[in-house]
């Protein structure tokens, strides 16, 4: 059928960054569940979870069937979306009670990570754009997750690894931050943006470890939680810093037309309003929680902008395929 037959070629014509529609939708979901939000959260991780399992389809068919081109969608650094995507999804589940789920989600990005990492890495250069930030976005998802769960399941061992992760994911953000084109800032077509979210995450995850220590477990001592507090915060004003110079930018030079990359937007929006909120609790600041909320819905917002500005761009490209 003529109809089918565009859908699949437009389908096949998709970028890696197509995977960061996952990453936002999901931190959309954990933002709305942090503000109390729970039926529209869930809504939102419903969407995230039926494009989590396209794209899982996608990566899998493409790796069986289209070696060379699986492999240089591999080497480039949107392919760490699907290590990040993986973990979002895995930190909901998490939060929703779903431990065997959010187990399984560390498991499989804990396995691709490695791979996806070496392979990327590798191939960096000089002048590259926000996408190079995905490596420690990708590595901070595994932290906020194995941090997250080991809070649900009381296990230290879990926590102590997510620490790990928490300082080699600030290490890959310095050597990633020597290879970003700082014209991008201007120039950018959405992606710039994950220069923010990748410190927004980050603040995430120290708040999660944070939150994961209780009497039972006893994971910092007062060193370390002094540590913790001191460099989680300050990853929260710098990413909120980046924003707002981010944002500047946008009003500069206005980007107005639709672009995949544009979900690379949505989602370090998304995620320095959940950074914001969990970064409260782990700190115990309050005054903090009425700018995380409407930073909340402010993602929302541009979620459904970028959402809206994609059902059209598909429309136009199956309608080129016929």
């Amino acid at each position: 059928m003529p109809g089918i037959s565009a859908l699949r070629a437009w389908w096949a014509g998709r970028p890696p960054t197509a995977g960061a529609a996952v990453m936002a939708t999901g931190i959309v979901s954990v933002g709305l569940q942090l503000t109390g939000a729970e039926t529209v959260s869930r809504g939102f991780l419903w969407l995230a979870c039926v494009a989590w399992v396209a794209l899982a389809a996608d990566f899998v068919v493409r790796l069986a069937t289209q070696r060379e081109r699986w492999m240089a969608e591999a080497q480039s650094p949107a392919s760490l979306v699907a290590v990040a995507a993986t973990t979002v999804i895995g930190t909901r589940f998490s939060v929703l009670g779903r431990q065997h789920l959010a187990q399984a989600s560390l498991v499989l990005a804990a396995l691709l990570w490695p791979v996806l990492l070496f392979l990327v890495v590798r191939r960096w250069r000089p002048r590259m754009p926000g996408t190079v930030f995905l490596c420690c976005v990708a590595t901070q998802g595994l932290a906020v997750l194995a941090a997250t769960l080991a809070a649900a399941d009381g296990t230290a061992w879990l926590a102590r690894a997510a620490l790990v992760l928490f300082w080699l994911g600030l290490v890959l953000y310095g050597f990633a931050l020597t290879r970003f084109d700082p014209r991008q800032i201007f120039e950018g077509a959405g992606d710039q943006w994950v220069a923010g979210g990748a410190l927004a995450i980050s603040a995430l995850a120290g708040a999660r470890l944070l939150l994961a220590d209780s009497p039972r477990l006893y994971l910092w001592n007062d060193d370390d939680r002094g540590v913790l507090r001191t460099v989680t915060g300050a990853l929260l004003v710098l990413g909120l810093a980046w924003c707002v110079v981010l944002l500047a930018a946008e009003v500069a030079r206005p980007r107005l037309r639709y672009d995949m990359r544009r979900w690379a937007t949505a989602f370090p929006v998304g995620m320095t309003a959940a950074a914001t909120l969990s970064v409260a609790a782990a700190l115990g600041a309050g005054w903090l929680r009425g700018p995380g909320r409407v930073l909340v819905w402010v993602g929302v917002a541009l979620w459904l902008t970028v959402a809206a500005g994609a059902a059209l761009a598909a429309r136009a490209g199956i309608g080129r395929a016929r």
